[in-house]
């Protein structure tokens, strides 16, 4: 049996405030935007997260063709 995984991580066209980052792993992940945000607001502020990952991943994760 397989699985048919053809899910791709896209930087989000629509939902966008930046970079389209949080809106694109929202849509991967199947989880709301605004708490995605949220929550990547609190590790930046309290240093569990860099703000480097997040100018990484706009860096090397493709805008969605769709659009």
């Amino acid at each position: 049996m397989t699985a048919n995984n053809n899910r791709h991580l896209y930087r989000s066209r629509k939902e966008r405030i930046i970079a389209g980052i949080c809106g694109g792993l929202a849509d991967y992940f199947g989880l709301d935007v605004s708490k995605l945000r949220v929550a990547l607001l609190i590790l930046i502020l309290i240093g569990g997260l860099s703000i480097w990952v997040y100018i990484i991943l706009w860096l090397v994760v493709p805008q969605d063709p769709k659009g």
